[in-house]
């Protein structure tokens, strides 16, 4: 990362095109106009796995400095899918970003700052000079010391603007859906079930084939956490896989690999603590850390594991419990060969004929095979390289597809979820050829013979129809694979399960200031600020209550609710740490009132504190500081 030293002063930062088309703002933006704030520049391409791993870098640095700084996105799209703008609106809903976007489906802005690869990020000082530029990941490390010095020596210059930016967000047109961005769906057909990666509303939807619901696996709240259904906690999971009534579930964006239990109705983890890693780092448990895991199947006692943020295939043996890479060397690209040896590019579904694995190299927009003996080999079926893609039917070796992501082997068909393009296709083994079986082409959402798909990504089989997880529709549609009729699963949801989630996706965010304490027996400091002349109301139901167990604290029973009423402050709850890097997430119900008088006002809110346990740290108590408003 560049140094201020180095720009500051000598390249002016090129001005947005005029033209450009806006998403997230309600009117186009300009550099001039944003004389006084940071600005940090993030150019990237919604499908590509570096691109999704630094949104919560983003988001923490907008949440540190909320007045000061403003993030947008430049989005310079890789593939043609990606650049028009009703899809990046989509994604914007799908990753809940809250910053501008621009789309730079031209390169324009990309080329006038020299950028060379996603994700990249650039930072432009209140006068409008590149401060600094960054490639790849780790974004919240390369910037957030450098922004606090800026905002320092600006503050000192008078040069800061500390009024916020107002922003027209595109959630505030999306209408509420019992789906939200559904990723992947697994049919049993024995046991007439399907279950529905929900994977926005972070949870697992249980129904028959007809779609009657009769279970829902997670809160619907984003977290990770074990127990029972209703309270278990998952980050947007993705793929499936069935073991008779043991679910295990691909918990995405916690990295984790999760295992639901059909008969008690609960949840464990089996791998992962909400932290990704990179080539061979570990856990506090010195269990590998997983990346990204995007799609599962199970082969005999062997589960396996899309890796699409390692570029990998791993394998969890289900007897022995053990976790590690089988397929691929971690480097980006499309190279066969052995299976250590051979470059996969972010694969993102997996199946398997019971012998062999087939999945989809999204980024290579390839399909591919893989041996499940450890001295096998990758083959490519479909696909030439990271950036040859399209659509077209026939032999496989002029054959083209966009980003598939998913993939489902049923009756001796490999059916392909070719996302980008909207259409499912079938892949014919014996004749090596591929062909168009739904989908016009354009996206849409209409039933029949002449179907349309909204990127669909997760396919899956029984009784001769195929469920598909159309995941920008919100839903699940179901094909006849005879007559090949497309309709819409209804969900019939008599229990009401569907609408049973946790409120606490509704309350205000008050997002802390990252913490760093030593790993062990420590504290939590709980300090309350009222309104001068304000007092709690001792008759009140007043309560903070940690709303998840995170892996990096943990509490006994008795303290993971705190009553507040009548408390004096600060308060002092026991804890002990692990290490390892992630939140706390915690939720406070406050009802206080004007000293004499016991009309209450209400204060409630979702607590989050970036906590980093350690051994470097000096700390051992986690301070939460609450300054309730004044009325």
């Amino acid at each position: 990362m560049a140094s201020r030293r180095n720009y500051y002063g000598n390249i002016r930062a090129p001005e947005f095109p005029a033209d450009a088309e806006w998403l997230n703002t309600g009117r186009p933006l300009s550099l001039a106009a944003l004389r006084g704030k940071l600005v940090l520049l993030d150019f990237w391409t919604y499908g590509c796995i570096n691109c999704m791993h630094i949104i919560p870098d983003l988001k923490r640095l907008e949440a540190r400095y909320p007045d000061t700084l403003v993030v947008i996105g430049v989005h310079s799209a890789k593939f043609a899918n990606e650049g028009e703008t009703a899809n990046i609106r989509q994604i914007i809903l799908r990753y809940e970003l809250e910053h501008p976007v621009l789309n730079d489906r031209d390169f324009r802005v990309w080329r006038a700052y020299a950028v060379r690869a996603w994700p990249t990020t650039v930072l432009i000082d209140p006068k409008g000079y590149v401060l600094a530029a960054h490639s790849g990941e780790g974004v919240f490390e390369a910037f957030d010391g450098l922004i606090a010095e800026a905002i320092a020596h600006y503050t000192a210059e008078g040069a800061l603007d500390p009024r916020p930016l107002e922003l027209l967000l595109e959630r505030a047109e999306a209408s509420a859906t019992w789906l939200s961005f559904p990723g992947k769906v697994l049919a049993d057909e024995t046991g007439g079930r399907l279950f529905i990666a929900d994977s926005n509303h972070h949870r697992v939807i249980v129904t028959t084939l007809e779609g009657h619901v009769v279970a829902v696996i997670g809160s619907g709240a984003r977290g990770l956490a074990d127990g029972p259904f209703a309270q278990a906690r998952f980050a947007k999971p993705q793929g499936l896989a069935l073991r008779e009534d043991q679910l295990y579930i691909a918990d995405t964006e916690n990295h984790a690999l999760r295992l639901a239990d059909l008969r008690s109705g609960t949840v464990r983890t089996v791998a992962g603590d909400g932290n990704y890693g990179y080539w061979g780092a570990q856990d506090a448990h010195g269990r590998p850390r997983l990346n990204s895991p995007w799609d599962l199947v199970i082969v005999g006692e062997k589960l396996y594991i899309a890796m699409a943020g390692l570029h990998q295939l791993w394998v969890y043996d289900l007897a022995q419990g053990t976790l590690a890479p089988h397929a691929g060397s971690g480097r980006e690209g499309l190279l066969d060969g052995p299976l250590a040896r051979a470059a996969l590019a972010q694969p993102s579904g997996i199946t398997s004929d019971g012998h062999q694995l087939y999945f989809a190299d999204s980024e290579a927009s390839a399909i591919r095979t893989a041996d499940v003996g450890a001295s096998g080999r990758v083959r490519t079926l479909v696909g030439q390289g990271l950036f040859d893609f399209g659509d077209v039917d026939g032999p496989w070796p002029t054959a083209r597809l966009q980003h598939p992501l998913g993939v489902a082997w049923y009756r001796g068909t490999l059916y392909v979820a070719d996302t980008y393009n909207h259409k499912i296709k079938s892949l014919n083994l014996a004749q090596a050829t591929i062909q168009t079986l739904l989908g016009t082409g354009q996206p849409g959402r209409r039933d029949g013979p002449e179907a349309q798909f909204y990127e669909p990504g997760g396919l899956a089989a029984a009784g001769g129809r195929l469920y598909i997880a159309d995941t920008n529709n919100h839903a699940i549609r179901v094909a006849d694979l005879h007559s090949r009729q497309v309709t819409t699963l209804e969900l019939h949801d008599a229990q009401g399960l569907l609408r049973q989630r946790e409120e606490a996706t509704t309350l205000p965010l008050l997002r802390l200031s990252p913490q760093e304490v030593r790993p062990g027996p420590g504290s939590v400091r709980l300090e309350v600020d009222l309104p001068l002349g304000y007092k709690v109301n001792a008759a009140a139901p007043s309560l903070f209550r940690w709303r998840s167990t995170s892996p990096l604290m943990r509490l006994s029973e008795e303290d993971q609710q705190i009553p507040l009423a009548g408390a004096t402050f600060p308060l002092h709850q026991r804890a002990m740490f692990a290490p390892g890097k992630g939140e706390l997430q915690g939720e406070v119900t406050l009802y206080y009132c004007p000293q004499g008088d016991d009309i209450c006002l209400l204060y409630t809110a979702r607590v989050e504190v970036p906590l980093t346990v350690t051994p470097e740290a000096k700390d051992t108590e986690v301070r939460i500081d609450l300054a309730i408003p004044a009325p």
